[in-house]
């Protein structure tokens, strides 16, 4: 089961993170037939986290669920961390086979607690909990800077992906086709790894 978490805030490039997104959930779920994989997303913006597409494998359902994509407002970032781990562990229970991975689209920058705690302890407590319940991580930072401003990075996707035991891609040109491509070669890397751990 695959939960993209994408932010749909006001920063630079909301529109493009969404469209990337929703174009590789399309391309997933037309793959799906192969995977039998269920896709869903999420949209965090203002001050909540949204399910615009719940788990499925229904195409038809995505484009009608997806057809509409609003953007705007501040960056709740951990709202729609905790919405996207509770929907994948909740498809957990239901089906003790499924590989549950969450695939964050974001620049990291939070500007919204969806408690009263410090965000960056939020964000990598969430993380933290989603390498506990076995949830793979992948991380899409659209915030890419030069190498030699790498320490000015104001956003907390880095963070996320090291606490959460997750894959950290810094994207800067961002489209369906490398979201959709970054997800089956993380789908891939862990159905190897799971071999190797049984074969060992």
């Amino acid at each position: 089961a695959t939960m993209f978490v994408v932010d749909a805030s006001g920063s630079m490039g909301a529109n493009r993170r969404m469209e990337s997104a929703k174009g590789a959930v399309l391309s997933l779920l037309l793959d799906s037939y192969q995977h039998r994989d269920r896709v869903g997303m999420v949209a965090f913006r203002g001050n909540r986290a949204d399910v615009l597409l719940p788990l499925c494998s229904s195409v038809d359902l995505a484009y009608k669920r997806l057809r509409e994509l609003p953007t705007g407002g501040r960056t709740p970032l951990a709202a729609g961390l905790e919405r996207g781990l509770n929907l994948l562990m909740a498809e957990k229970q239901k089906d003790e086979g499924v590989i549950p991975v969450l695939v964050l689209i974001s620049d990291g920058r939070a500007n919204v607690s969806s408690s009263y705690k410090d965000i960056k302890m939020e964000l990598l407590a969430l993380a933290e909990h989603a390498r506990a319940e076995g949830i793979q991580v992948i991380v899409i930072d659209t915030e890419v800077v030069s190498k030699s401003f790498v320490k000015m990075q104001l956003g907390y996707c880095r963070d996320i992906a090291a606490n959460s035991g997750g894959r950290y891609y810094p994207i800067a040109d961002l489209t369906p086709q490398v979201v959709h491509d970054i997800v089956i070669q993380e789908r891939e890397r862990s159905v190897l790894h799971d071999l190797h751990s049984v074969l060992i």
